[in-house]
């Protein structure tokens, strides 16, 4: 006859055997911002950040004078304007641009490094504060007293520095993915590489490089036509940096969607 079970005696039900602590299982949000994308296709949104540049860079230079993104044309003004400081204002414009330039370069490119370059939610975060970027310019040209085109005003300066800023967040998204031709922000080695590829003329499907190529200048050919045509209306920069924050927005969402790379560890 068995003895009754005494206080705090261990049972043998299989309840009973199941361990104290189970490990939790991460919400679906955590799971999905936690992986790596897919690099596969990924060039589709770096070459929609094409459009931005172009839509940035045109607008700024018909209306201030100097370009946020592409920072070659800034330098050459830059010198044009310490050779002749009287003269004019552009180069303090173009001095602001490159500097906000090469911080967010410097920032944007730890960011990445530190946390994995193309973890999904870096990737989300990165271009979510460069959306925030130019909505605050937008705000300032928006909402702030009118200047002209020669102020060396702060509702100057501080648009400029704020979209020069967040451009290079582009470029360094193109180094976590592995297309370092795309950076968005530089044209003429894309144009050196199309024209010396010996497979220029290969069909479509054969040459994939030859067609990025392509693509990089006439998007930012489009987005140059629409920021020009945004400085010429009486909407103004501020129309043009407000459908840039609208194509920034479009590109979180595209990352958020975007597959992972099928190796990443979950866990």
């Amino acid at each position: 006859m068995s003895s009754p079970r005494g206080y705090g005696a261990v049972g043998s039900s299989e309840a009973e055997q199941q361990p104290l602590l189970r490990k939790k299982e991460r919400p679906w949000l955590w799971r999905r911002m936690a992986v790596d994308v897919n690099r596969d296709w990924g060039d589709l949104v770096l070459l929609l950040c094409y459009v931005i540049t172009g839509l940035l860079d045109s607008s700024s230079i018909s209306i201030w004078g100097s370009f946020v993104s592409m920072q070659t044309g800034n330098t050459v003004y830059i010198g044009l304007g310490l050779s002749a400081p009287s003269e004019g204002t552009r180069w303090i414009k173009s001095g602001t641009s490159l500097l906000s330039f090469c911080l967010g370069s410097f920032l944007f490119s730890r960011f990445h490094r530190f946390f994995s370059p193309a973890r999904r939610w870096v990737l989300c975060a990165s271009f979510f504060v460069q959306m925030l970027f130019i909505a605050g310019a937008a705000s300032i040209l928006t909402f702030g007293p009118a200047s002209s085109h020669d102020d060396v005003t702060w509702n100057v300066l501080v648009p400029i520095a704020l979209i020069a800023f967040q451009s290079c967040g582009q470029a360094v998204t193109s180094r976590a993915l592995k297309y370092n031709a795309l950076t968005s922000v530089v044209l003429t080695s894309i144009y050196c590489d199309l024209f010396s590829d010996a497979e220029l003329f290969a069909p479509l499907l054969d040459n994939a490089e030859r067609n990025r190529r392509i693509a990089a200048p006439l998007l930012l050919l489009l987005g140059a036509i629409m920021g020009g045509s945004f400085a010429r209306s009486s909407i103004g920069i501020a129309g043009a940096l407000w459908t840039a924050v609208a194509l920034k927005l479009i590109t979180v969402v595209s990352w958020f969607l975007w597959p992972a790379q099928p190796d990443t560890d979950n866990e």
